[in-house]
């Protein structure tokens, strides 16, 4: 046996090896005579199959799992030898022989990158600073206000914000056209649902009304058919109704998970949960940029092999997404190439994460992963029960593991980094800025 390793580039590697062709005989001689002990054929007893006849029947089947195993046990040898770590799986090739002595063959393959952590001392992180006020609070309940919206039937013309309810009929040329009509159709003036000409058309309007008006489409209008064209509509409105409110009030509270309807306790809770979901978001954006800062300060090159598994893995990611959206995904097809560049980024935060934790020991404690879900589970109404059900299956436990891990990379970043706080707004923070 002998072999032989090229260097191809920075991560790929090519060994030229050969397997005495006696010892392959060995082995398949070994596989049939373990066969024979048990093999099935007409007219004989299991076990008493002539072994000329299971050499012929079951020959290539035993030479083909030999030279597998040959090949297998030769290339685990070599890699174990030189101390190579595989990205991937193995790319074999059998090369032409240059005699009968010996079976020849090339394995292609990728290994990990060499890294070595690199400083982050120059790297410039801002921590985002908010502390959630009264006014946060009273912006978030006109939020959830808003999300309880009713409307009541109102004897005046239709303003921005009412919900009016129509029949409308659409004509291009005089003609009616497909999806242009409907009878009883609700819509709030200003909430986006009809296009901004449509809507500016029935301001005005009171119950029993009636109007006719030429409007363009967009030329991007999601209805090819329609797209650029100019359409005429007459439109009724049979309603026209004012948005209601409603009070902050003890029913309010009690809507909100407050079951005594206590207002102060309301706002209590609503600020904590505030003041968590500020804290994520703040996080997050930190964790974005020290994940800047890993790829600018370790500029490594990745397994080939192992961006395409996580294309492929993002692909069916995506498609298992769909299908809990109700689409059927059967014919639509999701190429794993799009996904190239997100997986090449996941694979190399990865790889560089992973010897970050190992150099600087920056694994997940107990005690730390005992404070991400009792955090996790703090928003729910019995958190016990959360806490319970992350403890009682060991992959739920290691998604707990990964992101603490995740948060310890960062604290090591950002202790390292130049670190700013930095104001910001709680618009902006929770992306609500024009």
């Amino acid at each position: 046996m002998s072999n032989q390793e090229t260097v191809v580039s920075a991560l790929e590697r090519r060994i030229d090896m050969s397997v005495p062709l006696a010892d392959i005989e060995k082995d398949v001689e070994a596989r049939l005579k373990k066969m024979s002990r048990t093999v099935k054929m007409p007219g004989f007893r299991p076990g008493k199959v002539p072994f000329r006849m299971v050499a012929q029947s079951y020959g290539p089947q035993a030479r083909s799992e030999a030279i597998g195993a040959a090949v297998e046990r030769v290339l685990g040898e070599q890699i174990q030898a030189q101390n190579l770590r595989i990205a991937g799986y193995p790319s074999i090739e059998p090369k032409e022989a240059s005699g009968t002595e010996a079976l020849e063959f090339t394995a292609v393959f990728e290994v990990y990158p060499e890294i070595v952590i690199g400083d982050v001392s120059a790297q410039e992180i801002e921590r985002p600073q908010l502390e959630v006020s009264d006014a946060e609070v009273d912006k978030t309940l006109d939020v959830l206000r808003k999300q309880r919206t009713t409307f009541a039937a109102i004897e005046r013309a239709a303003q921005e914000g009412d919900r009016v309810v129509i029949d409308f009929t659409g004509r291009k040329d005089g003609v009616e056209f497909d999806g242009g009509k409907a009878a009883d159709f609700p819509f709030v003036i200003g909430a986006g649902q009809m296009l901004k000409d449509f809507e500016t058309a029935v301001l005005g309007l009171q119950a029993g009304e009636s109007k006719t008006f030429d409007m363009t489409f967009p030329a991007d209008y999601h209805a090819t058919h329609l797209a650029g064209q100019t359409v005429q509509f007459e439109v009724v409105v049979k309603k026209v109704e004012e948005p209601k409110l409603p009070e902050i009030d003890a029913e309010f509270a009690k809507s909100l998970g407050v079951a005594d309807g206590d207002v102060a306790k309301m706002r209590e809770e609503v600020k904590a949960n505030l003041e968590r979901e500020v804290k994520r978001r703040i996080q997050a954006r930190i964790k974005e940029r020290v994940m800047n800062v890993l790829i600018e300060t370790h500029p490594i090159e990745v397994p080939k092999a192992l961006v395409q598994q996580e294309s492929q893995q993002l692909a069916e990611n995506a498609k298992r997404d769909f299908e809990a959206r109700g689409m059927q995904t059967k014919d639509l097809p999701i190429d794993a190439s799009w996904f190239g560049e997100q997986a090449a980024r996941r694979v190399k935060l990865g790889l560089i994460m992973s010897e970050l934790v190992k150099s600087k020991e920056l694994h997940a404690k107990p005690e730390q992963i005992r404070a991400t879900i009792e955090d996790f589970a703090a928003s729910y109404e019995d958190p016990s029960e959360v806490v319970g059900w992350y403890y009682s299956q060991p992959q739920r436990l290691a998604q707990a593991e990964a992101l603490v891990i995740e948060d310890n990379v960062v604290e090591w970043v950002v202790s390292n980094a130049k670190t700013s706080d930095v104001a910001t707004s709680f618009d902006d923070l929770m992306g609500n800025a024009a």
